[in-house]
C-alpha cells in the first residue's frame, strides 16, 4: 500500500505557460496569475500585475501576506513607505489596507497569501471574500472561458 505522503514532492512550475486573468469584478485592467494553491494551509500564491496608477480597494487579510515586488512602485494609503523593485513586504495577519500604485510604471509582485482576503466597502463591511477556494475557482472559470487546458494548481504529487 501506497501512502499519499510518498506521493508528495518538489515540483516545479512553469509560470510563463500559466494565463494572466483579469481580477474582475475588482479591477479590469489589473491581473492574476495564479501559481499554486495549498488546501491544507489555506495558502495562495499569485503574480498580481497592474498599472501604476491604480488603486485596489480596501481589504483585511485573516492571515499572513508576503508581497515580493518585481518591478514598479506601489505603497498602501495607510502607510507612508514606499515598496519598489525588490521590496519585500510582511503583512500580519488581520492586517487591512489599501494598494495604490506609485509612478507611471507597470507594477508586478509575487503574492503568499494565507487564508481570506476580505474586500472592505466604505462603511466597513465586507464586500466580497476570496480565498484558495475562489482563486482556483477563478482560475477553472478563465480556462473554461478562454480555452485554455487548466493545470492542476494544487497539486503536491510527483508526476
Amino acid at each position: 500500500m501506497a501512502f499519499a505522503f510518498e506521493k508528495i514532492d518538489t515540483a516545479l512550475i512553469n509560470v510563463d505557460a500559466l494565463p494572466w486573468m483579469p481580477f474582475t469584478p475588482y479591477a479590469d485592467d489589473a491581473f492574476l496569475k495564479l501559481i499554486k494553491v495549498n488546501p491544507v494551509s489555506g495558502e495562495w500564491i499569485t503574480l498580481l500585475k497592474i498599472p501604476g496608477y491604480m488603486q485596489l480597494p480596501k481589504h483585511h487579510h485573516s492571515g499572513t501576506v508576503m508581497v515580493y515586488t518585481i518591478s514598479g512602485s506601489w505603497r498602501y494609503l495607510e502607510h507612508d513607505w514606499v515598496a519598489s523593485a525588490g521590496s519585500f513586504v510582511y503583512e500580519t495577519a488581520g492586517s487591512q489596507h489599501t494598494p495604490v500604485g506609485v509612478g507611471d510604471d507597470d507594477v508586478c509582485t509575487l503574492n503568499i497569501v494565507t487564508g481570506d482576503w476580505n474586500l472592505i466597502g466604505p462603511e466597513g463591511q465586507v464586500l466580497a471574500i476570496e480565498n484558495w477556494k475562489s482563486m482556483v475557482q477563478r482560475y477553472l472559470d478563465f480556462c473554461k472561458a478562454n480555452d485554455v487546458e487548466p493545470v492542476d494548481v494544487s497539486s503536491f504529487e510527483v508526476k
